[in-house]
């Protein structure tokens, strides 16, 4: 079971990598919150938890989107990502098959302003783009099932405003002591050594 997240990475005028990071990150939770009776989210929940970030020009995003009325959006500036509930991994729809995974790379820009709720990020693994979005939306999706209602409903109640904050491996690993969700920790398939801390959700 995946869950597949398509983000816009625009020819012309991308937006800026932590942007793109943060808006797959709350597109994936939208899906769940806007379908949680769907009869997938359990079974991939209590499973691998794995989530495919893939990329479309403008025009892709538009025709899967059009195709798929099924999926849930999320905009944070000139950013823009959408996703859907978890599926087969080995069936996925063909449009979404085709879409790719490996290379997604967005421009760095300044760093974000912080939010009450935030990602912190691993910054010394070296992560692609679409790495970090896929770990950045594993650590928002652990924190809303697992962390805190009341901080939970502070921040849907808020607008679900969402920032990244980068930090090197050692100040990472300080502050994953005081994280308000789980620590997310990669399978290691891709890019970087089995069993890395890459990315948390601090709150406040």
């Amino acid at each position: 079971m995946v869950q597949p997240i398509i983000l816009l990475v625009d020819r012309e005028e991308p937006c800026d990598e932590d942007s793109g990071i943060a808006v797959a990150a709350l597109a994936s939770v939208n899906a769940l919150l806007a379908n949680p009776g769907h009869p997938y989210w359990r079974p991939w929940a209590e499973g691998a938890f794995a989530k495919s970030v893939r990329r479309a020009d403008a025009k892709m995003f538009a025709k899967v989107a059009a195709e798929f009325p099924d999926h849930s959006v999320a905009e944070l500036g000139s950013a823009r990502a959408l996703a859907f509930a978890p599926m087969p991994a080995d069936s996925l729809p063909k449009r979404l098959a085709k879409l790719q995974v490996s290379g997604t790379t967005l421009p760095p820009g300044k760093p974000m302003e912080l939010t009450p709720v935030h990602i912190a990020l691993n910054d010394g693994l070296g992560m692609s783009t679409g790495k970090a979005a896929a770990q950045g939306a594993h650590a928002l999706f652990a924190w809303v099932l697992e962390g805190k209602p009341a901080d939970l409903a502070a921040w849907r109640a808020a607008g679900c405003q969402l920032s990244v904050q980068r930090l090197d491996s050692k100040a990472f690993k300080k502050l994953s002591r005081s994280a308000q969700g789980p620590l997310i920790h990669d399978a290691g398939r891709t890019e970087i050594v089995p069993g890395s801390a890459t990315a948390f959700v601090r709150v406040g």
